[in-house]
């Protein structure tokens, strides 16, 4: 008898021989002896460092017979990439459940118990401290917030060792500040990394500045228990002030690199809610919208698939539908790009600290590019600007 597995990115199959998913595009983090695959885990973690995607990577095992064994060493055995210590701190955090309930390391398994584990980046590379500027929005012992600026990506991968805010952050407490990136994937080049933004999203990133941080956080961001609105600039008028736009997301059946919503058993569940705070047109009559996005779930891409699938890309995603603009294509003087990648800023975040559980907002400045948008959309046509219910975003703080 063995013991049966699954991940939350892809179906139920037995460990001692993993079947191929029913998604040629899913990663099987099970190999065949029954053990997580560490090479699968690391291409799921980039995979996801290419958008904002927050699903936690999860694996799934229930015992067929009796083990007589701890969870700890059971663990151990699973993931043998993970030392002891580091699995009884992902116990410890609540990143392991057994039966639905949080467990203890000396936990003894027996027969029909079901764990679940949520899983770090395994071991791989360290990180090189770089000096880079950072708008900084809040610092203490445990956590950093940060603005991050459009085209600056999170964190290093195999295409992308330096240049990254996680260099940033490392040159930063090493020579500013002081304190260090959590411990939590730090071999993997992902110390502190509780959530992504795209590399050309800008806006409010949080990262922990120790384990215990990190875990609490990251259980904040699975749990949904966090409040994240964005500005986007798409084009054409959106109609209604509250739009719900609820629409399974998974890969792009054709195109690697794009996402889509998909009504089969690849679709992932995901919900956006849209409410208009402006609507503009352009010197040639065109029709923008200023929109604030809620996420009620963290997809890769979500935003821009669910705006585009709707019928108004973000402006400057040419991936989704959307265009590059000029400033003369706003009325302004310059030929010069005004916005070629997504009009697309995490704008507000709201947790609670991790060590104290006070609540905390975060109100990240719009990006230049986007606020000169604006400023030419509004020149000379009046616009007045909404609050439908439910919008919580001062666009005076975030410069809009």
């Amino acid at each position: 008898m063995h013991d049966e597995q699954s991940s939350e990115l892809q179906p139920r199959v037995p460990d001692a021989g993993a079947s191929a998913p029913s998604d040629a595009t899913e990663i099987e983090l099970i190999g065949p002896s029954g053990t997580v695959d560490r090479d699968a885990l690391f291409a799921l973690y980039e995979r996801q460092s290419a958008g904002d995607d927050e699903t936690a990577p999860r694996v799934e095992f229930t015992l067929l017979k009796d083990l007589e064994k701890r969870l700890d060493r059971y663990l151990v055995d699973r993931v043998p990439f993970l030392s002891r210590t580091q699995i009884q701190r992902l116990i410890e955090e609540s990143a392991v459940t057994v039966n639905g309930r949080v467990p203890k390391s000396s936990t003894k398994l027996r027969i029909g118990d079901h764990i679940v584990a949520t899983l770090p980046p395994p071991p791989s590379g360290a990180i090189a401290p770089e000096e880079i500027p950072l708008d900084v929005l809040f610092e203490d012992d445990s956590i950093i917030v940060v603005n991050k600026p459009a085209g600056l990506i999170v964190h290093p991968a195999r295409s992308h060792k330096t240049g990254t805010l996680i260099n940033a952050l490392a040159w930063r407490f090493k020579n500013l500040t002081g304190g260090a990136l959590s411990s939590v994937g730090e071999e993997f080049a992902r110390p502190g990394v509780v959530h992504r933004l795209d590399k050309w999203t800008s806006g409010a990133i949080v990262a922990a500045k120790n384990d215990t941080a990190h875990w609490r956080l990251g259980k904040q961001f699975e749990m949904r228990r966090t409040d994240k609105r964005y500005l986007a600039l798409v084009h054409g008028e959106v109609p209604d002030l509250i739009t719900q736009i609820d629409a399974p997301l998974g890969k792009h059946p054709t195109i690697k690199e794009k996402y889509a919503v998909r009504h089969d058993e690849t679709g992932k569940a995901s919900l956006t809610i849209c409410r208009v705070r402006e609507r503009l047109t352009s010197a040639s009559g065109e029709k923008f919208t200023l929109v604030e996005l809620e996420l009620k779930t963290g997809r890769t891409h979500q935003i821009r698939v669910h705006m585009s699938w709707r019928g108004y890309p973000v402006v400057g995603d040419d991936m989704y539908g959307g265009k590059h603009v000029t400033e003369r294509d706003f009325g302004g003087v310059s030929t010069s790009a005004l916005l070629n990648h997504q009009a697309l800023h995490a704008t507000t975040l709201g947790i609670r600290h991790p060590m104290t559980e006070a609540p905390m907002s975060f109100t990240a400045p719009l990006a230049t590019d986007i606020r000169r948008a604006l400023e030419l959309l509004r020149a000379g046509r009046a616009s007045a600007f909404l609050a439908p219910p439910g919008s919580t975003i001062d666009l005076a703080s975030a410069g809009a």
